[in-house]
């Protein structure tokens, strides 16, 4: 049985004319395949600065024309889900984080320019001395990912080891940038004893909700929303993914069937993390929508 069909792909698609951006359209068009890759890159110029960083809202959270290391994370998972890494792309990206890494090899998630500019009230520009795993992690994951050779790939995936090794508690946001490390990190067998670990740390810790129809069984995160939970397709997007392994069968069923059925009137899928501005909901949803359907069809075809 096949989760995703020709209907909720069309009502999905509708959502997506409807409200997404230019560059939202473009990656809707490249996923039904009636769009190209040069296109997506086209409309992700937009958001590139002009010290090589990227801005301008392509992290719907993160606002204005400063460039953020979560801005260039968010680029670079643009890139990768059209398959556009390589070393032309990935280089000047990887000069620019160059620029901003902290002497443990990490970059901060944010810079002290995000205070001039709309953000979430909780938001403040962390530490600027020591690397934000959340951000580094997922960033030289993908780099890794794609066989990029770069002196910040190098140093960056040195600060995560060390960081992913120490690690005793977490959150679902950071093991979401981890699993990206993880699942592509050189050393196959340091990986999968810590994917093991940590896979031991998000069910253990409740970091997942296993039974969408009882979740009152776990509290939400602290700082999350009070309805934001993590369920297990969403750990592991993919079959390949290591994650997939710390889940049953069934498990990963229920949560993909769920996934499914969260469809909603309009054809995009919701947001449930923590809102700030009415505009954040209809500016997230649609990448929300783009990532549901992904999900959606990497698990069916793996049937």
């Amino acid at each position: 049985m096949t989760r995703i069909n020709d209907t909720m792909i069309e009502r999905a698609a509708e959502f997506v004319w409807l409200t997404g951006s230019t560059l939202d359209q473009r990656r809707m068009a490249y996923w039904l395949g009636e769009g190209d890759q040069d296109a997506v890159l086209a409309a992700l110029a937009g958001h590139r600065t002009s010290d090589g960083g990227f801005a301008f809202a392509i992290e719907p959270d993160v606002k204005g024309p400063a460039p953020q290391p979560l801005s260039a994370m968010a680029a670079l998972e643009i890139l990768d889900e059209v398959d556009a890494v390589d070393q032309g792309v990935a280089g000047p990206i990887c000069d620019w984080l160059l620029r901003h890494t902290a002497e443990d090899g990490g970059v901060p998630d944010l810079l002290p320019s995000i205070a001039a500019y709309p953000r979430p009230p909780w938001v403040e520009p962390p530490p600027q001395d020591r690397g934000g795993l959340l951000t580094t992690a997922r960033t030289v994951g993908m780099l890794l990912g794609h066989g990029i050779e770069h002196p910040w790939v190098t140093g960056a995936a040195a600060f995560c080891r060390k960081a992913i090794s120490g690690l005793e508690a977490t959150h679902p946001y950071e093991v979401l940038s981890v699993l990206r490390f993880l699942d592509h990190a050189p050393d196959r067998a340091w990986a999968e004893a810590e994917a093991k670990r940590i896979g031991a740390l998000v069910r253990e810790g409740d970091l997942v909700l296993l039974d969408p129809a009882n979740p009152d069984g776990i509290a939400s995160p602290p700082g999350y929303a009070e309805e934001e939970f993590t369920h297990p397709c969403e750990y592991a997007g993919e079959p390949g993914s290591l994650a997939a392994q710390w889940f049953s069968e069934g498990e990963l069923r229920v949560s993909l069937d769920h996934l499914a059925s969260e469809q909603r009137e309009d054809g995009g899928w919701p947001i449930y993390y923590r809102l700030w501005n009415p505009a954040i909901e209809q500016q997230a949803r649609p990448g929300f929508t783009l990532k549901a359907l992904r999900t959606l069809r990497a698990w069916d075809q793996a049937r």
